[in-house]
């Protein structure tokens, strides 16, 4: 890979996004080239980047009884699932469909664990047929059902119950899971008697206790506030003859979207380790489920300019993306980094708002933005791995955007653009008088 343009303008994700003579690549292709290909708006991921993020988490492992089970409801793309698989990863799901995913995407069914907070009777069986390694359990009526589902099927469920450690993680509210308030998990004060109570029930097997507090975590320190709850609940629970054989740290860590400086897994991983050592917990089985941080800063999305609006108050850059392929902006008032495909110098930069023509005030995609465009311009969308196609939608009527992977001088496409006649595939037109 030839060295970077360190120029401004910057997105997350060097090196393997990165300008080049005055244009932004990824990996070894041009966005340029790819967006005259197959039109935008579009997502490119490079597969150089999954794979060194994947590396990443496993390195700082290495020699642990260990294993990675990627979050896919950071982005579920079959091709992105399997590139994670075949770097070493298992899968945590929230989901029949993602089930369904995981194991089209080739994983081990032993390597899915099922998180959620509202699991259905038909997705439980369907998790016991695939054999799949365990259940995160998050309630005593989800304990309950699971116990029911098993015995119909003549076999025991493995579960793992997500205790909620009130624990703040310093994160979007929206984002926050760990917090007494917060919908997941069972309470810290509770998990003792539901430990006893899934012990007792005869189609579960107890083999693990799970805590994630939350998303885009930037600092070690809340999950070592969550860390010594959860070993505190290990050793009551073990005290009273229930055998844990794992232990679920979660996932979270966050990325850089604008200068945040999260810690590395490799820095996250050993202050884990040093405290489970100094409390005597240091050949503990541990299972990890990232999301964002082996995804998000693999991906930007390219948009064209469309119309320049100026205002008295406001100037209006109106792009062909909208909230329904980048919904993070309109949800969380979420910031991404915007910047050109090749940089002009020839306009003068001048603050935008970057808009989409979703109807709704709502549709933004970053706001006070300084930059030199005119209309046909390309831009990119940074860190836009994560959470995005994964959440897009079809308001509007507007069909999902296509998806690309790269991998040096390759590029593959791993989603084809929705046609409107794709979006009502499935309805059907009045038949009743």
């Amino acid at each position: 890979m030839p060295p970077a343009d360190p120029t401004p303008p910057y997105l997350p994700g060097a090196p393997y996004v990165a300008y080049r003579d005055g244009e932004l690549w990824v990996e070894d292709v041009p966005l340029a080239q790819l967006a005259r290909e197959h039109g935008t708006p579009l997502f490119v991921y490079s597969l150089a980047a999954l794979r060194a993020a994947a590396a990443a988490w496993q390195q700082a492992l290495a020699g642990r009884d260990a294993q990675v089970c990627y979050a896919m409801k950071a982005n579920s793309t079959l091709a992105i699932v399997q590139a994670l698989v075949q770097a070493g990863c298992g899968v945590d799901i929230v989901s029949g469909g993602e089930l369904a995913r995981a194991l089209r995407a080739g994983v081990a069914p032993d390597r899915i664990v099922f998180s959620g907070v509202g699991k259905t009777r038909a997705e439980m069986r369907a998790a016991l047929q695939a054999g799949i390694g365990c259940f995160n359990v998050e309630s005593r009526a989800e304990l309950e059902v699971l116990d029911a589902v098993a015995r119909e099927l003549g076999v025991r469920a493995p579960v793992s119950l997500r205790v909620n450690p009130d624990v703040d993680a310093q994160t979007h509210p929206y984002i926050s899971t760990g917090l007494r308030d917060n919908k997941f998990g069972i309470a810290h004060d509770e998990a003792l008697d539901a430990y006893r109570h899934a012990a007792a029930l005869p189609g579960l097997q107890v083999v693990g206790i799970d805590c994630h507090i939350g998303s885009q975590i930037t600092t070690i320190a809340p999950y070592l506030d969550a860390l010594d709850r959860v070993l505190d609940l290990v050793e009551a629970i073990e005290a009273d003859g229930i055998a844990l054989h794992h232990l679920d740290l979660g996932g979270g860590l966050g990325i850089e979207y604008h200068g945040e400086q999260p810690p590395t897994p490799q820095a996250l991983v050993q202050a884990l380790l040093a405290r489970l050592d100094a409390r005597g917990h240091g050949g503990r089985r541990l299972l990890f489920e990232p999301g964002r941080s082996l995804v998000g800063n693999a991906g930007v999305c390219v948009t064209e300019v469309l119309y320049l609006k100026p205002g008295t108050g406001k100037n209006f850059l109106i792009v062909d993306a909208a909230m329904n392929d980048l919904p993070r902006p309109a949800m969380y008032e979420a910031w991404h980094a915007i910047a050109p495909l090749r940089p002009r110098s020839d306009l003068p930069a001048i603050e935008w708002d970057v808009v989409g023509p979703v109807c709704e005030s709502g549709d933004w995609l970053g706001r006070g933005r300084r930059l030199a465009v005119q209309p046909g311009d390309w831009l990119a969308v940074g860190s836009a791995g994560a959470y995005c196609m994964s959440m897009a939608s079809h308001y509007n009527t507007r069909g999902k955007a296509a998806e690309v992977l790269v991998a040096g001088a390759r590029s593959q496409l791993i989603r084809a653009r929705e046609t409107v006649a794709d979006l009502w595939r499935q309805e059907r037109v009045l038949a009743l008088d």
